[in-house]
């Protein structure tokens, strides 16, 4: 049978070419502010969060491209989900037919919620990031001392601290 498991290649060749991605940013230095100071904890746990998300979306492209073989060879067997929705399309009428497929898709679309969560909350925690970001930029600043020659230096180090925070924290959940 020709083309077995596009599915699944097409996810690893698309997470190999972002890695590759990843890795010359890496060797360029765009990824250095991630990974000092408070930034990197926070970088951490949300690709934690992206890791585990991977990792689910992987074993549900895995099961669905097994699945969609089984259908393209025709003969699936009866165990399986496409086995048992087959064996059952057998015995309806067409407008059955049409109510139970809406049925699969439903099951199917409920199975992915967990991917779409995970994306979301990826986003939410790069989001939760730039509010830690913002906090931490405001709390440097001292409105009684803002005239001091002096201590505009730390006030400015510490925006620019908030600020690199708030930017890589919501490019991290964003991207990933």
């Amino acid at each position: 049978m020709e083309y077995r498991y596009l599915l699944v290649v097409r996810f690893v060749l698309f997470n190999i070419v972002t890695v590759a991605a990843l890795f010359g940013g890496y060797m360029e230095g765009w990824l250095d502010g991630m990974l000092a100071g408070p930034t990197l904890l926070m970088t951490l746990g949300i690709f934690g969060v992206f890791l585990f998300g991977l990792i689910v979306c992987g074993a549900k492209i895995w099961r669905t491209s097994e699945e969609l073989n089984d259908i393209k060879t025709g003969m699936p067997p009866p165990e399986t989900r496409a086995g048992k929705y087959l064996k059952e399309l057998e015995l309806h009428d067409g407008e059955s037919r049409s109510i139970k497929s809406q049925m699969v898709r439903l099951k199917l679309s409920n199975r992915i919620a967990i991917v779409r969560h995970t994306a979301n909350s990826l986003v939410f925690l790069g989001l939760v990031g730039t509010v830690i970001g913002f906090i931490v930029a405001l709390s440097g600043v001292d409105p009684e001392t803002i005239s001091s020659a002096e201590a505009v230096g730390p006030m400015v180090a510490k925006l620019i601290q908030g600020m690199s925070i708030a930017l890589y924290t919501t490019l991290v959940g964003a991207v990933l």
